[in-house]
């Protein structure tokens, strides 16, 4: 027999033949007994997916649907149902990434003010090669009583901020909703920390609740910048002036985007983006991939302390894939003659990680191949 013939009996165009068929056979049932409820219903469903599978037979867009009639249809549906397959019936408390269900629990709780504390003990596996905990001292001394805040500025500067070591990322104004922006800075508020503006500049959404800004300037100079994209020193200093702006983070290189830069599209330039960049709507919002105003670290440091009105600590961070880093928090030279209420132009250096401590904890990591641990500095303290 000819492999055409054998080829709508091929487990491709199985469920098409079916189809067909069904239809026929329906139609023939129906037309013998016309007032059949469930013969209608059987003919229609027939007549539906025949109509489905043929299209899939000779439409060109995808190539799953013609090799597989009527049948890929079902690789799309468990596609889209694929997360809340994994979420409900295969994630484990632990697995989910960036937070895990377990973190997300908590979040909800505290959310709904609902009881949020956990019991003791673990459900990770302390044995695994990475695995860190906190082992107690046997000479354990009181709890510090200092607070988590770090000066920021030193003798020369005029306005000195007090820190806290704990505080809000950056996340720009256009990634972010105008609603998530006023409950971050809002929370910055309340709990007496530093809202980081993001590269995507400093939106009047920052400065309705009154939180601590650190106003964090790019390659885009948005917020600072002259038409044609360049810096701004004039609209550097206006901004900067804004008591609510407490530090400026310069960035040095792209972080997500390294070497590329990178691109809003312009249906996605708003009216309010626009105001708050500088940029006209209707045209790609542009960062490039380097700055205009300087080219070198030493040349950024003599652009900050040109642009900025008074003497003040500044540092700068550059991003490269995984790795970051934060130069020193440095004072430019003492100019009487600087006016003494524009705020500290900087992003301070990150703080020595101290611990609040010493002689209470120790942090271990399990090494590959071996029971036993060592003693490491943390990189984080949890009390």
């Amino acid at each position: 027999m000819s492999p055409l013939l054998l080829l709508p009996l091929t487990p491709r165009f199985i469920a098409l033949t079916l189809a067909i068929l069904s239809t026929v056979g329906f139609a023939i049932a129906l037309a013998l007994d016309q007032q059949s409820i469930l013969l209608a219903t059987g003919f229609s469903v027939a007549l539906f997916l025949t109509i489905v599978g043929t299209i899939d037979l000779f439409q060109t867009s995808h190539s799953v649907l013609r090799n597989y009639p009527i049948l890929a249809h079902f690789r799309f549906i468990f596609e889209g149902i694929r997360p809340e397959l994994r979420q409900y019936f295969f994630e484990g408390d632990k697995d989910g990434m960036p937070f895990s269900r377990d973190r997300r629990a908590v979040a909800y709780q505290r959310a709904k003010m609902a009881l949020d504390v956990r019991p003791f003990g673990t459900h990770y596996d302390v044995y695994s090669d990475g695995y860190e905990w906190m082992a107690h001292s046997i000479a354990p001394r009181p709890v510090a009583k200092e607070s988590f805040r770090i000066m920021i500025g030193d003798a020369d500067c005029t306005q000195p901020y007090s820190m806290s070591v704990f505080n809000i990322s950056a996340m720009s104004f256009g990634s972010l909703s105008a609603n998530a922006i006023r409950a971050l800075n809002g929370g910055a508020k309340k709990g007496g920390f530093a809202h980081d503006t993001g590269e995507g500049g400093y939106s009047p959404h920052h400065r309705e609740n009154g939180g601590d800004i650190i106003w964090e300037l790019g390659s885009g100079y948005f917020g600072a910048r002259h038409p044609d994209g360049t810096f701004s020193p004039e609209k550097f200093a206006e901004v900067a002036a804004d008591p609510q702006v407490k530090m400026i983070e310069l960035k040095l290189s792209q972080g997500a985007k390294p070497g590329h830069g990178g691109v809003l599209p312009a249906p996605k330039v708003s009216r309010e983006i626009s105001l708050t960049r500088g940029v006209p709507m209707g045209e790609d919002c542009i960062s490039p991939a380097s700055h205009s105003a300087f080219t070198t670290p030493i040349s950024a440091s003599r652009c900050a302390r040109a642009s900025t009105s008074c003497t003040t600590p500044w540092s700068a961070s550059a991003r490269a894939g995984a790795s970051s880093w934060v130069s020193p928090a440095r004072s430019s030279p003492a100019a009487s003659s600087r006016n003494p209420a524009t705020p500290a132009a900087a992003r301070p250096a990150s703080p020595p990680r101290t611990r609040p401590d010493s002689a209470r904890w120790s942090c271990r990591t399990r090494s590959s191949g071996s029971p036993t641990s060592t003693a490491r500095p943390c990189t984080s303290w949890l009390k």
